[in-house]
């Protein structure tokens, strides 16, 4: 009998441009995309349905869904990071100066608490600033992805529905995590020199945090014991197609820019895949995700991904 097509739902990187040409670029597999856009649409409708056989998806979604039984497992392919000093914003009407002087006040979560920039931000602002996070008041914009998930006594779901902008530019809120689009010159980030300050993290502690991954259902991976080297190899054909693309003196999108910034400022590969890589941001944000409650306890890393070889 002839295996079904794979069907896999994945956004458009420079990162996924070769895989997503068809045969040249995912070998042996059989996969029928799926374009859904926004992508996050495809994760929450993989962890409530298992819709697809393969999906992108937040890692923090992942660590949530794999902590309550949800039968997926990711292959160890990152392919969206970012660094996130700077995702977190304030206006100069709320005389936040740094982190700390958010302990006792409201911060809006562009989303769910469960978002992935939000678990990095608030980890960073422990971590790195001594924030109290119990003492802050977190105020989502949108339902979680994950249905049967249970917010700590600190969340706020009371204004599900406005926008992080909103919230943020009526004073509801001191600050705002997140995609906050207003371009009021009386908005910057919360932590100064955001940028340099993500940059200098990473020197530090080797945390080069990790947004997306990718995950298969369980049960076509115990149908196709060949599927997750499979996938790897596919993922990592596609990212080096892509590198060669940053070397060459073709047009550079602001994704393709912002990508050789990372490379030349930090000297680094810019998408790293696998769990060797990866381990200092992978031990961080299972570490961030049980401290924050997003799962029941920190979640032995090896554990969460498809041995690739």
């Amino acid at each position: 009998m002839t295996e079904q097509p794979l069907k896999i739902a994945i956004g458009n990187y420079g990162v996924t441009a070769a895989l997503k040409q068809g045969p040249a670029g995912t070998g042996q597999l059989d996969l029928a995309f799926v374009e859904i856009d926004p992508i996050n649409r495809a994760m929450r409708r993989m962890v409530r349905g298992l819709e697809f056989d393969i999906c992108e998806m937040a890692i923090t979604t992942y660590l949530c869904a794999k902590d309550r039984g949800v039968p997926v497992t990711a292959i160890p392919v990152f392919v969206t990071r970012n660094f996130h000093h700077w995702a977190a914003f304030t206006t100069d009407r709320s005389s936040v100066k740094s982190p700390k002087d958010l302990e006792g006040r409201r911060v809006a979560v562009n989303r769910g608490y469960t978002v992935t920039t939000g678990v990095w931000v608030r980890g960073i602002w422990q971590t790195e600033y001594g924030v109290d996070l119990s003492r802050i008041t977190w105020v989502p914009t949108d339902d979680e992805h994950v249905l049967d998930y249970t917010c700590p006594a600190n969340v706020d779901l009371s204004r599900r529905g406005k926008s992080a902008d909103d919230l943020l530019l009526s004073g509801d809120c001191a600050a705002a995590i997140g995609d906050v689009k207003s371009a009021s010159p009386d908005v910057h980030p919360v932590i100064a020199d955001a940028r340099n300050t993500g940059f200098d993290y990473y020197r530090r502690t080797k945390v080069y945090p990790i947004n997306h991954t990718i995950v298969v259902r369980d049960c076509v991976l115990a149908t196709r014991p060949w599927l997750a080297a499979a996938l790897f190899a596919a993922f990592e054909r596609s990212k080096q197609a892509y590198y060669t693309h940053l070397n060459s003196s073709a047009a550079k999108s602001p994704a393709d820019a912002a990508a050789m910034e990372i490379r030349d400022a930090l000297a680094i590969e810019p998408f790293a895949y696998g769990v060797a890589a990866n381990r200092p941001a992978l031990d961080a944000i299972v570490e961030f995700a049980a401290g924050q409650k997003i799962t029941s306890k920190v979640l032995a890393v090896d554990a969460l991904f498809a041995d690739p070889n």
